[in-house]
């Protein structure tokens, strides 16, 4: 997670040029103009307390463009201490001026942007005379650290459970791109029970890979139209070692798709499997190669399977391993 001074560090980049017509707006010193949307008069943030933030949308407005930055739907909410070590001063200043309930709307020009950047590391779509408009509500106020650690328990919870529906949802939308995929090429695969399918054209050795094994592959990813994005096998990606690791190991050695597929076969087997994209990179994707919510499909071959030694137990004082004298 991003912590809060990179976000607002991020969103800030520079000030709002005074002439940009702020209306309504206020300006804070730094000159970054704010409209403060009053909400429901509850407790002011002040010096000392915690505040819940929601990150609302972010978006590139300008002449001949609109666009969505960031989705809260994608984004949530964090726990935020109200100190001037934590906030950039002109949020600070900003934030001093909320209670619980209030909304504020913050707008940075991309020509303050451009000339602080020096036009370097900036998306192609920033150009002047626009703006970046980001908006913000405080959901509540805390008034101590251990209210504030059981609000972040609260949020985390349900980052995971909505991080679930979603996955579930994305698993029905992928099984049915890839089940289109395969009638409309007349392929015929398995379906595993995780979801991946799979048309294994050498089973390999009788027992399958599992977990805790380590295992060594050849590999090509491409997309379903067939764009490579990495292989060990074709030498224009500049690496042709087997990819080794530990099937089920934590941190996992690979996505969750692609060790679903392995556990099908036996050392020396082939087969194409075919990832929906929460069992793969999911909604972050891995840009540029895979774009968000992708489906994947991995030609595998099986080419070792083998079973680590356990680690040696820790020897005692004395030389003696079970810690006895």
């Amino acid at each position: 997670m991003k912590t809060i001074q990179s976000i607002f560090v991020a969103l800030l980049a520079v000030t709002v040029l005074a002439s940009c017509g702020g209306g309504s707006f206020k300006k804070t010193k730094g000159g970054l103009l704010y409209k403060i949307i009053p909400g429901s008069k509850g407790k002011k943030v002040s010096a000392g307390k915690f505040f819940e933030l929601q990150f609302g949308e972010t978006r590139y407005k300008g002449s001949d463009k609109d666009t969505l930055l960031s989705d809260p739907a994608n984004v949530g909410s964090q726990i935020v201490p109200f100190d001037s070590a934590t906030l950039p001063p002109d949020y600070y200043a900003i934030f001093a001026a909320m209670s619980k309930g209030d909304s504020v709307i913050i707008r940075q020009s991309t020509d303050s942007i451009i000339k602080q950047s020096q036009g370097q590391g900036l998306p192609p779509f920033i150009k002047k005379g626009a703006f970046i408009v980001s908006t913000f509500k405080v959901l509540d106020v805390l008034d101590t650290k251990e209210d504030a650690d059981k609000a972040n328990l609260a949020i985390m919870e349900r980052a995971r459970t909505r991080d679930s529906i979603r996955a579930i949802e994305q698993i029905k939308k992928d099984d049915k791109v890839i089940a289109d995929h395969l009638a409309k090429n007349n392929i015929t695969a398995t379906k595993t029970a995780k979801g991946v399918y799979v048309t294994i054209s050498n089973p390999g050795a009788a027992v399958k890979a599992a977990d805790g094994q380590q295992v060594s592959v050849k590999y090509t990813g491409m997309s379903l139209e067939g764009t490579k994005f990495d292989s060990n096998v074709d030498s224009t990606f500049g690496h042709l070692d087997p990819y080794t690791f530990v099937l089920g190991s934590v941190p996992p050695g690979s996505i969750a798709g692609f060790e679903d597929a392995i556990k099908q076969i036996g050392k020396g087997g082939k087969l194409k499997a075919y990832i929906p994209s929460a069992l793969a990179y999911g909604a972050q994707g891995s840009p540029p190669r895979i774009k968000a919510n992708e489906s994947l499909v991995f030609e595998i071959e099986l080419i070792d399977v083998t079973t680590p030694k356990p680690a040696a137990p820790p020897t005692a004082p004395g030389g003696n391993p079970n810690g006895q004298q």
